[in-house]
């Protein structure tokens, strides 16, 4: 067996993708894996799938040409995942992809495409709701600033929602979970940033003006709020408590 370590991105593993189906060795005999996501198996050849624009377009195009925009789409989304597997069942789904073509989307009864239209509704449900629970707070800079630690890589997803909603502001959403933070500023198209410059934009999270308006929600939810109908399984069934630590009305202070 040989395994291709990808990167963990969506260029990453389209490029493991090429490298595994370019290398001739029979697709039972080939794995994708995402790189530091793996447990080593005896018996296995590792080889790393280098990042290259070339070979990920090449890649991409084939995929939105032979099966779907659909399709591309879908493995899109399977890769912001956080499972670790994603790789691999992204590659196994574009192997039958590429044979029957745009009819693959269908064929949830093939364990591959089941399992990357799982990952493709998991991060887009993360990503919708997140729409919804996202705070933004105001930096004294007159910037809007948001944290978020999702399960899946969703930044990505949630910029075009606010940067058609919020087109006039300047704003930052930050994952502290991955360390990066998607920055938008007016009149201008919006970027990421990763490393240890985004990471320095955490500590901007002491600076905001969040502290004021908790006190204003919870002194509204004490006044609104209806002793006798409380129904906390209710509350969790629309509102997961995973997302509550990044919601002006829940934090502390």
């Amino acid at each position: 067996m040989v395994v291709f370590v990808c990167e963990d991105s969506f260029e990453g593993i389209l490029c493991g993708v090429y490298d595994a189906w370019t290398s001739r060795l029979g697709h039972k005999n080939v794995k994708l894996a995402v790189d530091g996501e793996y447990n080593l198996e005896m018996f296995a050849d590792y080889r790393e799938a280098a990042v290259s624009e070339e070979k990920a377009q090449k890649v991409a195009q084939a995929v939105r040409t032979k099966i779907s925009g659909r399709a591309y789409a879908w493995i899109y989304r399977a890769s912001l995942s956080f499972e670790p597997q994603k790789a691999d069942w992204i590659y196994r789904f574009l192997i039958y992809g590429f044979h029957i073509g745009e009819k693959v989307i269908g064929a949830l009864q093939i364990p591959a495409v089941q399992e990357v239209f799982r990952l493709n509704r998991s991060v887009g449900n993360e990503s919708h709701l997140l729409t919804e629970f996202l705070r933004f707070s105001e930096l004294p800079q007159k910037a809007l600033f948001a944290v978020i630690g999702p399960k899946n890589d969703v930044t990505a997803l949630l910029m075009p929602h606010f940067s058609d909603r919020l087109r006039g502001e300047r704003f930052i959403i930050f994952d502290e979970k991955r360390g990066k933070a998607a920055v938008h500023i007016s009149g201008m198209e919006w970027y990421m940033m990763t490393g240890g410059e985004a990471a320095q934009l955490h500590e901007l999270a002491g600076r905001t003006d969040s502290g004021e308006y908790a006190a204003l929600w919870k002194a509204f939810f004490d006044s609104a709020g209806i002793q006798e109908r409380t129904n906390y399984v209710c509350q969790r069934g629309h509102l997961p408590l995973r997302f509550r630590p990044y919601m002006t009305e829940f934090q502390q202070g």
